[in-house]
């Protein structure tokens, strides 16, 4: 049974920052109140009729430019995102035409901030039973446009971000690559973390005012469940693999909230910068941020072949996830 071995990676961001400072415009709130609540400094927007799959084209081609293959050698294409160009069909489809592929099937799963995660164990699937030999696993997200930018949306604003990150999955006879991977969803915390609209419950689907369109979130529930799923995610990966935290060389969490990275860090009584963060740049990209942080990491050296990685992720659904590497 082959391996199922990340060969690529790739990230973008569009060319729009904006700083906490830039924000004050649309809320009343400051640099500080950001910084302490969240850890984010600034995050990336895109501009106006770009799309996620727009942005998931420049981090598909470095991801496959890595792996030394083209897009023709795809077999799938699997699509995480929670802000997809329209109601129907998914972003894949829209990634696929400017990929210019013929008949590659393409899946978008919709997971929110898990779906990377959840793709992972998709294609690690695919891979180790044989069916596919190279699945490209992207995460993309343009949550600007969704973004309440009166006060009464501060909360969850300020936290969002935009941007894409892809990894390229392939079958391998080497001994490494994805060794698990461990999900869970529970739904009875559906209504503390979601976008009600538009709903097929309802004719039209959006309510007059719009405000259904924007996120609606029970922050301080959000925090406490994040912090200790992440904590049982990473916890089940690394007991899957009998690894202890001292041997794990990195642990790359879903940037949700820099408060989230430094709790389950003391709680595995490991110094914070043995977590990869950069929520600080681009704040809360979803989907994107694992994938994202993946190729920052490689790039710069923070992971180098043979380490034991760690992945895991918490959001809305609630949905959770985890994963062991050999990279």
């Amino acid at each position: 049974m082959p391996n199922a071995v990340i060969t690529g990676t790739g990230f973008y961001v569009p060319e729009k920052v904006v700083t906490n400072e830039a924000l004050k415009e649309y809320y009343d709130t400051s640099h500080e109140w950001i910084v302490e609540r969240s850890g984010i400094e600034q995050r990336y927007f895109a501009s106006l009729g770009v799309g996620p799959s727009d942005l998931a084209l420049p981090a598909s081609q470095a991801a496959l430019n890595e792996a030394g293959i083209s897009a023709q050698d795809l077999d799938l294409i699997i699509f995480a995102t929670l802000s997809p160009e329209c109601w129907f069909p998914g972003s894949g489809c829209f990634l696929h035409r400017l990929l210019g592929l013929d008949t590659t099937p393409a899946l978008d799963i919709r997971m929110q901030c898990s779906g990377f995660i959840y793709g992972l164990s998709i294609a690690e699937q695919y891979i180790k039973t044989g069916k596919y030999k190279h699945i490209l696993v992207v995460g993309a997200e343009v949550q600007s446009t969704s973004i309440d930018f009166s006060n009464e949306g501060r909360t969850v604003g300020v936290l969002f971000g935009d941007g894409a990150g892809a990894v390229v999955v392939s079958a391998s006879e080497e001994n490494r690559g994805i060794r698990s991977t461990h999900l869970h969803t529970q739904g009875e915390h559906i209504e503390k973390l979601w976008v009600p609209e538009p709903s097929s419950r309802k004719s039209p689907k959006v309510s007059p005012d719009l405000k259904g369109l924007y996120p609606i979130m029970n922050g301080r529930e959000v925090f406490k469940h994040a912090v200790q799923r992440m904590k049982e995610g990473i916890l089940e990966a690394m007991q899957a693999e009998g690894w202890s935290p001292e041997e794990v060389n990195l642990f790359i969490t879903h940037q949700a909230n820099l408060r989230i990275s430094m709790a389950v860090a003391e709680w595995l009584e490991q110094p914070i910068d043995r977590f990869y963060n950069n929520i600080q740049r681009y704040g809360n990209t979803t989907a994107a941020s694992i994938p994202i942080c993946l190729a920052e990491a490689w790039r710069t050296e923070k992971i180098k072949k043979g380490d034991k990685i760690i992945l895991a992720a918490f959001g809305s659904g609630f949905t959770w996830a985890s994963a062991a590497l050999i990279w």
